[in-house]
């Protein structure tokens, strides 16, 4: 792989299926829902914004933060860029610079 696409997002963004190797350009919250990815599905997050933004765990949807394996909602700072990776049936594991 030698490009990642960019999805660029300008308000509040639920990620589609079709998102799955792209990178989402935003500066605004993000919602991962469940039903859409399969194991091995990956999604970059850029907050290209001046301030941060969540990253929310939808309904039946778990995120693991690979830093400390504690799972919910995640905040990523301003500039900030992290990747999730799905894992199992509407399980990520979430891992990035600006990351909270």
């Amino acid at each position: 792989l030698r490009s990642i696409p960019r999805n660029n997002q300008t308000s509040a963004y639920t990620l589609v299926a079709a998102d799955a190797g792209k990178f989402i350009s935003t500066n605004n919250n993000v919602t991962v829902n469940s039903g859409l990815f399969s194991i091995g599905d990956a999604i970059t997050i850029w907050d290209r914004g001046s301030s941060d933004i969540t990253i929310t765990q939808g309904s039946s949807v778990t995120i693991y933060n690979s830093a400390d394996a504690t799972t919910g909602n995640r905040t990523l700072a301003a500039k900030g860029l992290c990747t999730l990776l799905c894992v199992a049936s509407n399980e990520f594991v979430i891992s990035g610079a600006g990351l909270s």
